[in-house]
């Protein structure tokens, strides 16, 4: 059994540093954007669950391990298992052990995956994509620069995330509305 000294220990000095590559890791395997934060809070309380009992020793394979199962495990509870879906989440299960050239080569797809998908967005989507993920402006700051309201960022952001997920793993990549897709208001970009 680990104290809880050592326990903290590791998961601050090895555990919270994979954060930005398990983020990445499940939005490339994770089709909800808003269940993300609640996935990887899931990974971290299994990962110290297990910890209690002996601290791995590779910790990223560990911690990979873990999102892994729970994406698995979250996909047959949801029911929404697809191929294409259960295949991504397969091939990146051995990305842990990958080559540099495989990892670059990968890296590649998926940035020219997400280019594709920012090209078809209409321009105000692609721009508040643009603002929001890849330069990283708040909400706030991006409403500001473009002069609209911080519900139209938020609401664009999420439609545009959508459609870059959907053309990334091989449909139109369409902006799909809710209910309100015969309203003039909601047809506007």
């Amino acid at each position: 059994m680990v104290d809880d000294r050592q326990l903290e220990r590791w998961f601050c000095e090895e555990v919270l540093p994979l954060e930005a590559s398990l983020t990445r890791y499940l939005r490339r395997n994770w089709r909800t954007a808003e269940q993300i934060m609640d996935i990887r809070q899931d990974i971290y309380e299994a990962a110290l669950t297990g910890g209690r009992q002996e601290l791995p020793t590779n910790t990223p394979g560990y911690v990979f391990t873990i999102a892994r199962n729970i994406l698995v495990n979250r996909a047959k509870r949801e029911r929404i298992v697809q191929f294409e879906h259960y295949a991504d989440m397969e091939s990146v299960d051995q990305g842990v052990d990958l080559s540099a050239t495989d990892r670059h080569l990968d890296a590649r797809d998926a940035l020219r995956r997400a280019q594709e998908g920012i090209e078809r967005l209409p321009p105000r989507c692609r721009e508040v994509v643009r603002l929001r993920k890849i330069e990283g402006l708040s909400t706030r700051e991006a409403a500001a620069r473009m002069g609209v309201g911080i519900d139209t960022i938020e609401r664009q952001l999420v439609l545009g995330i959508r459609a870059m997920a959907d053309a990334m793993l091989g449909g139109a990549g369409k902006i799909r509305r809710g209910g309100a897709a015969g309203t003039g208001k909601a047809r506007r970009q």
